[in-house]
């Protein structure tokens, strides 16, 4: 059941999303619009809500439970930055926006995304984390939960290895292509 959830949370996360821009941008309802992009953390509670209630009618925890705090977690930490991604795009191509910036791909810029995104997977990870203790505790029966403590285990490898990556490029941070050439020219 969980799973379901999870799909049919994603895909009404993308219909807020969609429908707030639309109402915001096509129908120049910009009230309508706030109010829908406003709904997309009530999708969150109707997973959390979900969530609480398959294990409370004894559910096993399992890993779509674990799933269920890293997509809140997510959510969270990077929807609004989502959001605004979307927001931009759907100005440019509806209502006569500016053009997407591209994205930086080198120098210090990209590294301080790069740690910027790294911090923003490390509130996804606290807040997800959060969560699975909080229905670890709330179930208090280590057969029953011993699934979620699993997945916060990998998720804390994948953190430290999204941790070395992120922050290698401050150490050794991206050359334009073109910069490479210069120097073998030379």
């Amino acid at each position: 059941m969980v799973i379901s959830v999870i799909i049919g949370c994603e895909i009404a996360f993308w219909v807020f999303v969609l429908a707030g821009l639309a109402c915001r941008y096509l129908l120049r309802r910009k009230r309508l619009g706030a109010v829908l992009l406003a709904c997309t953390p009530v999708v969150d509670l109707v997973l959390l809500a979900a969530t609480a209630i398959d294990l409370h009618q004894g559910g096993e925890a399992s890993f779509v439970h674990g799933l269920a705090a890293i997509y809140i977690g997510v959510s969270i930490a990077f929807g609004s930055r989502m959001i605004r991604w979307a927001d931009v795009r759907f100005a440019h191509r509806f209502a006569g926006g500016p053009p997407p910036a591209p994205k930086v791909k080198t120098g210090k810029e990209h590294a301080r995304n790069e740690r910027t995104g790294w911090l923003l997977h490390l509130l996804a990870w606290f807040i997800g984390c959060a969560l699975l203790y909080g229905i670890i505790l709330w179930i208090n029966d280590e057969n029953r939960t011993a699934s979620l403590l699993s997945v916060i285990q990998k998720w804390s490898i994948i953190l430290a290895i999204d941790f070395l990556i992120s922050f290698s490029y401050t150490m050794w941070p991206r050359k334009p292509k073109n910069a490479d050439k210069k120097e073998h020219s030379h």
